[in-house]
């Protein structure tokens, strides 16, 4: 029986692995290498993006993407201390960031409007921070699952709010649940942001909207400097003239990511970079263990590698 067994597990993969093959033989050669690349440098570190981009890029919205409130139950993540002076406040599926100076916080994205009370003013209550403190919320991209909380921000503690100037067009012309923000700072290629001794790089990527944009700036580990480079804007559209910008716009934030010598890269998405998963472990963490947050420069640059490379796999399918 057992031989039986072992015999017909065998044929099974042995069937797969033909129907796989067949199906590879039918696929454009360099479609292949693209997806090749893609894999070589996602490795362990980045199965998020590749499943996302590259393996199953047409599965719609990103998990967790519910427009109206699921539920506590289903969203609800708590808030973490991750570095010395950058707290986790996220859900399950989104994340939102304070980043802490000597002259207050930097909120970065700011999640769907049901969720802002309860993971981020909560949450910086929970951590023993003000949210009154807020003096700058910097929205990377203009889309419902990172700038609802914006117009709270702006208006209950007068923050100032950032996004790239097409988006403060786009945000405009739809509705807003927790009402749209007063258009106010715009984010500038090369510029940055300032507060507190803490200074923010900002490189526009536009490509998964016409205003995104990434960020490099330096958090503390036990008081070590550490650089972070923030990815915003991370899955692919399917119009022709989509790919060229936003392959452009993953070398650019590459080079902004490897000038700047980042060794940790942070998403606004979870399932891209295990953030949900990674906060707890670095608060958790014996003092001695390392913070899984700082991947090193090489797993930071191979992240764009996979956003460039599945791009360039998608773009290869398209009619000539």
């Amino acid at each position: 029986m057992q031989i039986k067994r072992l015999l017909y597990g065998t044929a099974c993969c042995c069937l797969a692995a033909g129907i796989a093959a067949a199906a590879q033989a039918k696929l454009p050669s360099d479609y292949l290498a693209h997806l090749k690349a893609a894999k070589d440098a996602a490795r362990f570190d980045w199965t998020g993006i590749l499943d996302r981009n590259c393996v199953m890029p047409d599965v719609g919205p990103a998990i967790g993407n519910y427009a109206t409130d699921p539920g506590r139950d289903v969203y609800y993540a708590a808030p973490e201390k991750v570095f010395d002076n950058l707290y986790f406040l996220g859900t399950k599926f989104h994340t939102s960031w304070a980043l802490t100076t000597t002259s207050g916080i930097i909120l970065i994205d700011t999640l769907y409007n049901y969720a802002v009370v309860p993971e981020i003013v909560d949450g910086l209550k929970a951590m023993h921070l003000n949210p009154a403190d807020v003096k700058y919320v910097l929205i990377t991209h203009g889309h419902s699952d990172h700038d609802e909380g914006a117009k709270y921000f702006q208006q209950t503690y007068g923050a100032h709010v950032m996004l790239g100037a097409a988006d403060w067009d786009m945000i405009a012309r739809r509705p807003m649940p927790g009402g749209t923000p007063t258009r106010d700072l715009i984010a500038e290629d090369g510029g940055t942001i300032t507060l507190g001794g803490a200074t923010l790089g900002i490189t526009l990527t536009p490509g998964h909207t016409p205003g995104a944009y990434g960020l490099t700036f330096q958090v503390t580990d036990h008081g070590k400097p550490i650089t972070v480079a923030y990815a915003s804007g991370t899955a692919m559209l399917t119009r022709p003239d989509f790919f060229p910008q936003f392959i452009a716009s993953q070398k650019k934030m590459a080079a902004a990511a490897a000038a700047a010598g980042a060794t940790v890269l942070l998403s606004n998405h979870t399932a891209f970079d295990e953030a949900w998963t990674k906060a707890r472990l670095a608060a958790w963490r014996p003092a001695n263990e390392p913070n899984p947050f700082v991947v090193g420069t090489e797993a930071v640059a191979n992240y764009f590698t996979v956003m460039e490379e599945c791009a360039l796999a998608a773009q290869s399918l398209l009619p000539k």
